[in-house]
């Protein structure tokens, strides 16, 4: 797939006189296997080097059971390159609004855009480990915070907020979690610096409700880094599949990491019938955020839209008696509709 969204790159990049220089890189599980880390030192300094990263995707059952596990090297390059803020879209589509479980009218309206803080949390929190002790086996993770932390996020996403219906919630677990009182407390100080933008604050398990009952009453959502991973992945049923949803991932600088939020997928690799379209969608926030390239941001999410309108369909999203397209195959019906 993410062949496919580099190929999308380069018809954009043939189309508009542009010039775009690829360097790949192992990440992940053939990463261990060749250069004995997740992500080398070598590779994070070609990230370091570069203008945005597209990134595949990390993970297989084949090092589970190994001391190093190939998402710890997205881990790494999110904290190196300081990518403190993952955007996750979320847009159906008219075309696929059978394919989500939910009823056609539920989906209507729904714009939504979360915002997770990436670099924080219980996923880099310490202490964290795992020990024997009088025969049994104790883990600690450490869910942790600064004020910070929590205030560049939610002023990222109150920025946000403004140009769009000018609706912020606030997701967090204050009635429980010391982290989440602080997180709350941050985001009412920061919102009165930003009086057109009405906040809202909601618990994490009445937000997982509300997204399914109202999708539509929410614009921006921001939340911390495990909440965040969880509701986009719930969010995710609203456009129908996740193999059609982009992120960005976003520093103080222009330099950000783009990714579809699916997973690896080992049961279908190889086999040429994931959906290429949250990779490629991923290029085209890559294209907006990083590269300042509006206009062919928008043509590519055009040309998403065009191949899904004229009935375009991978196996995640085809309905009975659809033509299945492959991967290759889905990717090239949005290339024609770029040129």
């Amino acid at each position: 797939m993410t062949a496919d969204a580099v190929r999308v790159l380069q018809a954009v990049a043939a189309k508009n006189r542009h010039q775009f220089q690829f360097d790949e890189r192992l990440a992940g599980g053939a990463a261990i296997d060749a250069e004995g880390a997740p992500v080398s030192d070598e590779t994070l300094a070609a990230c370091r080097r570069a203008d945005a990263v597209l990134f595949g995707a990390a993970g297989g059952p084949r090092w589970d059971s190994g001391p190093q596990r190939p998402e710890s090297g997205l881990l790494r390059l999110r904290k190196a390159l300081g990518l403190y803020a993952n955007l996750r879209p979320v847009k159906p589509y008219a075309a696929l609004l059978n394919t989500s479980p939910l009823k056609p009218e539920k989906l209507q309206g729904v714009d939504l855009l979360v915002v997770r803080e990436l670099t924080g949390g219980l996923y880099y929190g310490q202490p964290r480990g795992r020990e024997a002790r009088d025969g049994h086996t104790r883990v600690v993770d450490t869910l942790e915070y600064t004020d910070i932390e929590i205030r560049r996020i939610v002023t990222l996403a109150f920025r946000l907020a403004q140009p769009r219906r000018g609706m912020l919630t606030s997701v967090d677990k204050a009635n429980v979690l010391e982290s989440s009182r602080l997180w709350r407390e941050v985001a009412s100080a920061v919102g009165r610096d930003y009086p057109a933008v009405k906040l809202t604050h909601q618990l994490v398990d009445s937000c997982a409700m509300r997204l399914i009952q109202s999708p539509a009453d929410f614009d921006v959502i921001v939340t911390e880094n495990t909440f965040g991973d969880i509701l986009t992945d719930e969010a995710s049923v609203l456009s129908g599949s996740l193999g059609l949803l982009p992120s960005a991932s976003l520093g103080a600088t222009s330099l950000g990491l783009y990714e579809p939020i699916h997973g690896s997928a080992p049961d279908i690799a190889g086999k040429g019938i994931a959906n290429p379209i949250g990779a490629i969608l991923s290029a085209a926030l890559l294209l907006r955020h990083s590269l300042k390239l509006e206009a062919e941001a928008q043509a590519i999410e055009q040309a998403v839209e065009a191949a899904l309108n004229a009935g375009c369909r991978t196996a995640d999203i085809a309905q009975k008696g659809e033509k299945v397209l492959g991967t290759r195959e889905m990717a090239d019906a949005v290339r024609a509709r770029l040129l």
